[in-house]
C-alpha cells in the first residue's frame, strides 16, 4: 500500500497518477467532501469483487459511483427522465445521488441485480476532481467495513483495510457531516431513499417548484 500526499503544488500529477492507478485495477482511497471513499474503475470486475471482499459488503447492496460530467450518464444509464434532468441541474454537482435505470452491461457488483445504478457528480473535492480527471465512472462506497463509521482521515483508512488496498491519497482530515441524500427518479414516485446532506424538506421545497408534476 502506497500513501500519496495530496497538495495544491503537486495535484496534477497526483491525478494523473489516481488515474492510471485506476485504468490498471489498483483500489484507491481518497477525500471526498465528506468522508474518505474508496474507488475502482466501474469496468473492472475482478477490481469490483475484491472491493466488497475487502469492504465485507453484502452483496445485495448496490455500489455507488462517482462521474465528472453529465455526458457519462450515458454509459451507465438507459435513460434520465425528465424529473433527474431537474435534480441534477438543481443540486448537481453536490451531495445527491440519483437512482436510474442501469445499462444492462454494467457490473453486477454495481447494481446488485436490481437493473438501477447509483450515480452522482460529487461537490467541490478531490473525488470531483478525479472524476472530471478520468473521464470513466469511478465508485464511491465509503471507505469503511460493512456497518462501521466511514473513514475522515487516512488513518481510519489503514485502520480499516491496511494493504488489502493499492494506494491511498491523503489530504489531511475530511470534512465529515452527513453522506449524500439518495433520492430514486424511476417510474412516477420520487422515493428519498436516504436522507443526508440535502435535506427531504429542501427536495420538497424544489419539487413544489416544478412545473411538470
Amino acid at each position: 500500500m502506497l500513501l500519496k500526499k495530496i497538495s495544491e503544488t503537486n495535484m496534477e500529477q497526483v491525478l494523473r497518477h489516481a488515474v492510471d492507478a485506476l485504468k490498471n485495477g489498483s483500489i484507491i482511497a481518497y477525500p471526498t467532501e465528506t468522508f474518505y471513499g474508496l474507488g475502482t474503475k466501474f469496468d473492472m470486475e475482478d477490481s469490483l469483487k475484491r472491493l466488497y471482499d475487502i469492504k465485507q459488503r453484502p452483496k445485495e447492496k448496490p455500489m455507488p459511483l462517482i462521474i465528472g460530467n453529465n455526458k457519462l450518464l450515458s454509459v451507465v444509464a438507459v435513460n434520465v427522465n425528465q424529473i433527474a434532468l431537474s435534480f441534477i441541474e438543481k443540486f448537481w454537482p453536490g451531495p445527491l445521488t440519483l437512482i436510474l435505470p442501469a445499462k444492462k452491461n454494467l457490473s453486477e457488483y454495481i447494481t446488485a441485480g436490481t437493473g438501477k445504478v447509483a450515480v452522482r457528480i460529487p461537490g467541490e473535492s478531490f473525488a470531483l476532481s478525479l472524476a472530471k480527471t478520468a473521464d470513466f465512472p469511478i465508485s464511491a462506497t465509503s471507505a469503511n467495513l460493512s456497518g462501521m463509521p466511514p473513514a475522515q482521515d487516512t488513518e481510519a483508512v489503514i485502520r480499516y483495510f491496511g494493504d488489502k488496498i493499492d494506494l491511498i491519497f491523503d489530504s489531511g482530515s475530511s470534512t465529515g457531516g452527513l453522506p449524500s441524500t439518495i433520492v430514486d427518479v424511476i417510474g412516477d414516485e420520487i422515493n428519498i431513499l436516504r436522507e443526508g446532506a440535502i435535506s427531504r424538506e429542501s427536495i420538497k421545497i424544489f419539487l413544489n417548484t416544478l412545473d411538470f408534476l
